[in-house]
């Protein structure tokens, strides 16, 4: 793919080969408005709440990804927008995500991350997957995992589905959980 020249609205436009627009670089342009609205409304909340934080924005994999760092090197003023298992920093989520739909009428997918929360949560999702899978594997029983997010059981999912097992997400709202079944031998 070769880049042209940026036309006059500005919005850099991705031609492949064969001469036909591509919409990749429209949609990394439209993730980095949606990263653009997030911020600025997470900014607005933390001044509100003056709290002192950075915000990073980054686009990968098709995805905005948002993340509050602490200029504190305690973190202690963070913790509180992410709350006792990632509560509050999944509403600021859901937030930041109304925020971008009223301001540009698309659905975002963006994901919020606070000093950190989501990368340690992430290497204890991937242990609880491993230990239910061996432990499926051992009983030749379904083992249920305890309710989680729809971004938490997307990594569980995703861990047991490398690991050669399968899973299922059951239940409504907040009682959503994974089963993890038996891998057929």
């Amino acid at each position: 793919m070769t880049a042209e020249s940026a036309p006059a609205d500005g919005v850099e436009e991705v031609v492949d080969s064969a001469g036909e627009a591509g919409d990749s670089s429209a949609t990394i342009s439209r993730l980095e408005d949606e990263g653009d609205v997030a911020a600025d409304y997470l900014e607005e909340l933390l001044d509100i709440a003056d709290i002192d934080g950075d915000i990073d924005i980054e686009v990968r994999n098709g995805r905005t990804y948002i993340s509050i760092v602490s200029e504190d090197p305690d973190g202690g003023a963070l913790s509180g927008l992410v709350g006792k298992d990632g509560e509050v920093l999944e509403a600021l989520q859901e937030l930041a995500r109304l925020s971008v739909l009223t301001s540009t009428d698309n659905r975002s997918r963006l994901v919020l991350d606070i000093d950190g929360f989501r990368e340690v949560r992430g290497k204890e999702l991937r242990t609880i997957a491993v230990d239910a899978v061996n432990k499926a594997k051992e009983s030749g029983e379904e083992v249920a995992l305890e309710p989680m997010s729809a971004y938490e059981r997307k990594i569980v999912h995703d861990v047991v589905a490398e690991l050669g097992s399968i899973s299922e997400s059951e239940g409504e709202g907040s009682g959503r959980h994974i089963v993890v079944s038996p891998a057929d031998s």
